[in-house]
């Protein structure tokens, strides 16, 4: 295996997608290196919040609201801002945020009210004024009533040392709205069943968020253009 000279990197800024917290450790414990998530969106040009290089770095979360901006955790329902911890939208105001979208009136008016940006992100933000992205609203599973969020439950998997890759979604159920399940890679060399993960997961999720459906790949997950791993891609090949 070829190695490489890592004493002289410091820090990595990570982003784009949702860093896991195990692989987070996993990268810091190998390199030495700290890591540090942020978070932004091509609305915002594109950066918001990051965790601070030299200051508290918390696992989990996007950081602080850069300079001039202003983050905040709003009601989806009454947009009105939650108490510190709880869940609501996260919106954002600040000089790098967008006028609109060009000739989309009304994606625009959607998306900006009242000056702020609706990003559509589920997020809490803790008394320090750190913030947590717990999942987009539109990717919420809802199943038999119950709130599932398929980053909590692929934050979990990502805690099995046999997986590499994991995507979490909603399929349709007639009886329970909608089921979870979860696509996983595992690494090279490493064999994983239904049974396995279900008793990993035990103690780990409730049993509404504990994958239903289990699907295992030697091949890597579906990626958006940009890197992402892609539920939108994996929900499509149910329906094709």
């Amino acid at each position: 295996m070829k190695s490489y000279d890592l004493t002289s990197l410091r820090y990595c800024i990570s982003g784009g997608a949702p860093l896991p917290v195990e692989v987070k450790n996993q990268f810091e414990r190998t390199t030495g290196c700290i890591v540090v998530e942020g978070y932004g969106l091509s609305e915002s040009s594109p950066v918001v919040c990051v965790n601070p290089i030299t200051g508290e770095n918390k696992a989990g979360s996007i950081g602080l609201p850069l300079t001039g901006t202003v983050v905040e955790v709003l009601d989806p329902e009454t947009a009105k801002p939650v108490k510190p911890g709880a869940r609501g939208e996260l919106c954002i105001t600040g000089p790098q945020v967008m006028k609109g979208y060009f000739n989309k009136p009304e994606e625009t008016a959607a998306t900006i009210r009242d000056g702020r940006l609706h990003t559509g992100d589920l997020a809490t933000m803790d008394s320090d004024g750190y913030v947590f992205i717990v999942d987009r609203i539109k990717e919420m599973i809802i199943t038999n009533g119950y709130n599932v969020y398929p980053r909590n439950v692929e934050e979990a998997i990502y805690l099995h040392p046999a997986v590499e890759e994991c995507i979490v979604a909603g399929v349709p159920d007639e009886q329970r709205g909608e089921t979870v399940k979860a696509w996983i890679k595992p690494k090279a060399g490493r064999d994983l069943s239904e049974g396995d993960m279900k008793v990993f997961l035990k103690d780990k999720l409730s049993p509404m968020e504990i994958p239903r459906l289990y699907e295992f790949r030697d091949k890597p997950l579906p990626r958006t253009m940009i890197g992402k791993l892609s539920r939108k891609d994996v929900k499509e090949e149910i329906s094709s």
